[in-house]
């Protein structure tokens, strides 16, 4: 008995010069256009948005900071009174009534001059412990029963030194809120200018739009 062995089939081979082809995924040119118009239109009308809000924000804080600054009916030194304490870097506004952002940050360095004067350059809380310490003092000369002489003079230190806090306390706590209002001025500045460019990005793209609706029309016309 015999037996024929038969060969496997052989893949057939490419024939020289022939190329392989890989499928290509046409999409029409209309469909680019519909999708970048859509997304055009969608960027123009959140930069819109952010534009208005940026808006608003920026109106509400020069409207609140103007608002409570002339409440507090604050003016500037005349030009003479401020040359004569060399502040010639706030002539700028001498005799001015402070309604800004920037006067609120002159005032407030104005009112800082002062208070470096009042206590050697010491602040509110550096005073915190001599002034107890002198009210200790006059406690304890009270109790011992110095002379009425030491224990007024020991009084007179206490009260110095007390009204010395309450004057940076003040002034302190004012610089403090002038600095705050022109904390918020310039945070509304910044606000309007990145309104104005919202307002540009967004008319860039009403143009940018717009082209590619009229090339959208015309490819729907040639198509």
């Amino acid at each position: 008995m015999s037996s024929t062995l038969e060969a496997p089939p052989h893949a057939a081979e490419p024939t020289p010069g022939s190329t392989t082809t890989t499928p290509v995924v046409a999409i029409p040119r209309r469909t680019i256009d519909a999708v970048l118009i859509a997304f055009g239109a969608v960027l123009m009308v959140v930069f819109l948005v952010a534009g208005g809000l940026l808006t608003w924000g920026a109106n509400f804080s020069d409207d609140y900071v103007t608002r409570e600054l002339s409440s507090q009916n604050i003016t500037f030194p005349d030009a003479a009174s401020l040359k004569e304490e060399g502040r010639d870097d706030l002539l700028e506004f001498a005799g001015q009534r402070l309604t800004t952002g920037d006067q609120a940050e002159g005032y407030a360095s104005f009112i800082n001059g002062h208070l470096e004067d009042i206590a050697d350059g010491a602040t509110y809380a550096d005073l915190g412990t001599p002034e107890r310490a002198a009210n200790a003092a006059v406690t304890d000369a009270v109790a011992a029963g110095a002379p009425q002489d030491e224990i007024d003079a020991l009084k007179a230190t206490a009260a110095g030194v007390s009204g010395q806090r309450n004057s940076l306390f003040k002034g302190e706590t004012l610089r403090g809120l002038l600095l705050s209002a022109y904390a918020w001025a310039t945070v509304g500045t910044i606000a309007g200018i990145a309104a104005i460019g919202a307002f540009i990005a967004a008319a860039i793209m009403a143009v940018l739009v717009f082209l590619g609706m009229m090339h959208h029309r015309r490819t729907v016309k040639t198509a």
